[in-house]
């Protein structure tokens, strides 16, 4: 099967940072789905990896965690999938990628493709979406007030892969007011469209502007991006008793401010389930195949707003480079061999 992978983690800069490579076809067993890939999009922690904040060794890695594709072969576990369905998943941290024509995933955290929706739209929704549900609605459970607080929701970067889907399910799911942050024009625009009651700005002091918003300080704050640089900011602007959630990777973070107000610190990491096969793992299936409805219902739509062609070594530097470079709204996809 066509893959592509690197062996040595390092800069775009080197010619061997993502190669073109042949490999065996997987085989399925226990409760793998063997997936025929379609399309794949690319996220911030295809780059970490890529770039040396994990692995590297002697063997070839395929990185990619979001695809949408066909179920060709199944283990003989697998009780929920036949040959021939369509799926969407975000992966396995600790297994090889999507960027491959062909690819093993556990059932359990795979969901059915929405039917209203092509590959590429589809691949661009697994990853951000249990991050974003999982952080919104069992880690910061927003749908439990906050004594006080304002019955609002920021999101820290709006126009991120994640923050474009967060506000889409607070929207969905709930009647919680939804403030996120955006820094240029175009971004602004995208999280009003999207469904952002309020829009500030991250480039500049946030607690000021959401105090003139007269809605009250928010009880949740969900940090998708620069948590460090913002902690100061976010320990004004949020209630006391708030949640905060993050999902970067600060070098340090000095939480103790926080804690006159007794905000709560949440970890979300999308990968934990699978990882540890946590009791609750097929959760992440279960909450892919509801996203899938109320993307079908018209409820929720696609974050994908480029499409960088076939999945080869050189469309994904492109794509890579425009993750690393910070301006990327919403998902860049890849789509077909």
């Amino acid at each position: 099967m066509r893959a592509v992978a690197f062996k040595q983690p390092g800069p775009l800069s080197r010619e061997d940072s993502l190669v073109d490579i042949e490999l065996p076809d997987p085989v399925a067993t226990g409760r793998d789905l063997l997936v025929r890939i379609h399309a794949v999009s690319v996220n911030p922690v295809d780059v970490k990896v890529r770039a040396g904040m994990r692995g590297g060794g002697e063997d070839w890695r395929v990185l990619g965690f979001d695809a949408a594709g066909e179920v060709v072969a199944a283990g003989p576990e697998v009780t929920g999938f036949k040959v021939g369905d369509h799926v969407m998943y975000a992966g396995q941290i600790d297994r090889p990628g999507s960027n491959a024509e062909l690819q093993l995933v556990d059932e359990r955290i795979v969901g059915r493709k929405p039917a209203s929706l092509d590959w590429a739209a589809a691949a661009a929704l697994p990853l951000t979406t249990i991050t974003a549900w999982e952080a919104l609605f069992d880690k910061l459970d927003v749908r439990r007030a906050i004594p006080g607080a304002a019955p609002a929701v920021f999101i820290l970067n709006g126009a991120g892969g994640v923050g474009s889907i967060a506000i889409q399910l607070l929207r969905a799911r709930t009647d919680l007011t939804v403030i996120a942050s955006a820094s240029r024009p175009e971004t602004k625009a995208w999280v009003e469209e999207l469904g952002a009651h309020h829009v500030v700005n991250h480039r500049g002091p946030m607690a000021p502007q959401i105090d003139a918003l007269g809605l009250g300080k928010p009880g949740h704050v969900f940090s998708t991006t620069h948590t460090d640089e913002h902690l100061a900011d976010i320990t004004r602007l949020i209630a006391p008793q708030g949640k905060l959630c993050l999902i970067d990777d600060p070098k340090t973070l000095d939480i103790m401010p926080l804690k006159a107000k007794a905000v709560s610190v949440h970890w979300e990491l999308m990968f934990t389930r699978p990882l540890f096969k946590t009791p609750d793992m097929a959760e992440q299936g279960r909450l892919l195949n509801e996203v899938a409805n109320l993307v079908n219902a018209g409820r929720i739509r696609s974050t994908v707003t480029e499409t960088m062609g076939a999945i080869t070594a050189a469309n994904l530097k492109r794509a890579h480079g425009l993750i690393e470079s910070g301006t990327a709204r919403g998902k860049v996809v890849l789509a077909g061999w």
